[in-house]
């Protein structure tokens, strides 16, 4: 059962409610450098990027921001600020679809007020982003330290300051490098709030450590029905992220890939080199066009060939350098091991 949450419009994609659990990332490029900006910002968008986030430290990279709407009309785009209302409400008013910034931090309440105003005015939305960092003195001093319930008290905190200028398309973020920590400060909100909640670990590491947290930490509270956005910070390419994060998705039939890969970890069986296989076919991948999703298996051994893997679509079984290709655990034919990817691959496309 899914958490019930406010319905959040951002740019042309809704969160929250029944809608679609949204991919994120975000650039790391100059703001700055537009031609940089939009070059990342095309490789995110054929990546499956459905929200994008962008630095905007000063008013000339708030401006980029707003070209950069001009060029990717469809493409929410998030602008991420810190401190600086002004920079707030001149990206509002270049269009972007919505705005990360923590009212506690921009100044007295009539600059809260402003940030609201214009935001409610234009349609934007606006996400809090706590984390252990960004706790404020008094909360850290309750707690001691970034603990779940110092994170969760801070983020409706931040919440109740734009709740008392009437406006509430709020999408709240609680992240922590700490995967336990962030799993537990998020079910907390989870209890205390309706807002759609967007859902990562942040500083998680590369891109080996930092999936593995972050796919502990996003799926387990996927599973549980909590969450409507998710970005899998990783210290690599952003591209890496949406790929991430498209995977964790899959894993919990909450995203629908047409090519689901099957392989088997490989053991003294395997006689032909089936990581490599695996490998380049994950690379091939892109470019294939079966008519609906498939299952495709790739195995090490017969044994876990037509057998264990007989319900898949598609797949192929390694030998003593050859290897069989098999359809919903029929066997079709044998072949070399240097032609069986491109016999797969072929009579994938015929699908």
């Amino acid at each position: 059962m899914r958490r019930e949450s406010k319905r959040i419009k951002i740019g042309n994609l809704y969160v929250g409610g029944n809608e679609k659990i949204a991919i994120q990332s975000m650039t790391n490029t100059p703001a700055g450098n537009y031609e940089l900006l939009k070059d990342q910002t095309s490789r995110l968008v054929k990546a499956g990027c459905d929200i994008l986030r962008i630095s905007a430290p000063d008013m000339n990279e708030a401006k980029n921001i707003g070209r950069l709407k001009e060029e990717f009309p469809h493409l929410p785009l998030v602008a991420d600020i810190h401190f600086d209302y002004k920079i707030a409400l001149e990206c509002i008013a270049a269009g972007v679809d919505k705005i990360r910034i923590n009212p506690g931090n921009i100044g007295d309440d009539d600059r809260v007020k402003q940030v609201a105003n214009a935001a409610r005015s234009a349609g934007v939305p606006i996400r809090i982003g706590v984390n252990g960092g960004s706790l404020e003195k008094e909360i850290l001093n309750k707690y001691s330290s970034p603990v779940p319930e110092a994170l969760a008290e801070s983020a409706m905190y931040h919440a109740s300051l734009l709740e008392r200028f009437d406006f509430d398309d709020i999408i709240i973020s609680v992240k922590s490098s700490n995967t336990q920590n962030m799993i537990n400060a998020v079910k907390l909100i989870a209890e205390k709030c309706s807002y759609p909640l967007h859902l990562g670990v942040t500083e998680a590491g590369t891109k080996f450590s930092g999936l593995v947290k972050n796919s502990v930490g996003i799926g387990s509270l996927l599973s549980s029905g909590i969450g409507d956005t998710i970005r899998v910070s990783l210290t690599a390419d952003p591209v890496e992220e949406i790929i991430a994060g498209r995977e964790i998705l899959s894993s919990l039939g909450l995203y629908e890939k047409k090519i689901n890969l099957i392989s088997c970890p490989t053991c003294g069986r395997t006689k032909i080199d089936l990581i490599s296989i695996c490998e380049r076919f994950e690379e091939r991948i892109p470019a294939l066009t079966p008519s609906r999703s498939i299952d495709v298996a790739i195995m090490g051994c017969v044994v876990n060939g037509p057998g264990e893997a007989k319900e898949a679509d598609i797949g192929i079984a390694g030998g003593n350098g050859e290897a069989i290709l098999f359809k919903k655990g029929i066997v079709i034919s044998k072949y070399k091991e240097d032609v069986i990817l491109d016999v797969l691959c072929d009579e994938i496309n015929k699908i």
